[in-house]
């Protein structure tokens, strides 16, 4: 009985060791699983990153002289030779998706690779997404109508005010007093609306604000943004948080800015 009570608990103690050593996951390998998972995944995006012949950057080409489609019907303006330009630099192509403007920060990272369309680094922004460092300061400029007795903020309260969707000019309008905000998918159209009497005023950036009253001589105006209290802005390429390619970006702008291409560009696309 003895012996066959002894026998009996041997059993047990066995099959008891064996459970134990076939569950037990000990927290050294599972950390030392993680680590490698996790190098794993950063060598794949560094090599990502190297490996990368063509960046699909998202703009809105109806944002003159920034980015505008050219009689061939594809993309040209300042944004788009000044990133071909880093582009080389970088050793990479860029293919240019025209997309509404509203859409491009959600779409970083998933249907595009960066945004540049004229779009200002706010802290509201950069939750979402990084920014390269700044390459153009702007400022708001006020459109309206000619001989329109708008001249400055207080001016804007209880008026009809166009602007662009997601744009820091769409900010702007809807923090004014009693003002009705109607907000377009481009800029184009809210100019329209102006000169067809519909809107009091637009609110957008200086350059493009000068662009359209050229176009619209005799129709509309374009007022500077010192009037109405507005500050400046700076304008940034947009990217995935946390990406590589900040510093690649930040480097060949530093070298366009150095080799005076960035200055040839201003001087050709800007009025002063």
């Amino acid at each position: 009985m003895k012996k066959l009570l002894a026998a009996v608990m041997a059993v047990v103690m066995c099959m008891a060791m064996l459970t134990a050593c076939g569950t037990e996951t000990p927290a050294s390998v599972a950390s030392d699983a993680v680590s490698a998972e996790a190098s794993d995944a950063a060598s794949a995006e560094a090599s990502d990153v190297a490996d990368v012949a063509t960046l699909v950057v998202g703009t809105n080409a109806e944002f003159p002289p920034f980015e505008y489609l050219g009689d061939d019907g594809e993309v040209a303006g300042f944004e788009v030779d000044l990133l071909e330009a880093m582009a080389e630099k970088m050793g990479v192509e860029i293919e240019w998706q025209n997309m509404e403007f509203g859409a491009i920060v959600a779409a970083i990272g998933t249907k595009i690779d960066l945004g540049m369309s004229g779009m200002t680094i706010t802290e509201e922004r950069l939750q979402t997404v990084d920014f390269s460092e700044p390459y153009f300061e702007a400022v708001q400029y006020v459109m309206v109508a000619e001989g329109s007795d708008i001249a400055t903020s207080d001016d804007l309260k209880n008026k009809v005010l166009g602007s662009q969707l997601g744009t820091t000019g769409n900010y702007f309008a809807e923090e004014i007093e009693g003002a009705e905000v109607k907000t377009y998918d481009t800029f184009v159209d809210a100019v329209n609306d102006l000169v067809a009497g519909r809107l009091d005023a637009v609110i957008i950036d200086k350059d493009p604000a000068i662009v359209f009253a050229g176009q619209n001589e005799g129709k509309v105006v374009a007022l500077p943004g010192d009037q109405f209290n507005f500050e400046a802005e700076l304008y940034g390429i947009a990217m995935p948080k946390g990406s590589e390619w900040a510093e690649k970006l930040n480097a060949a702008l530093a070298e366009v800015k150095a080799d005076g291409t960035y200055d040839a560009l201003i001087a050709e696309y800007f009025i002063d």
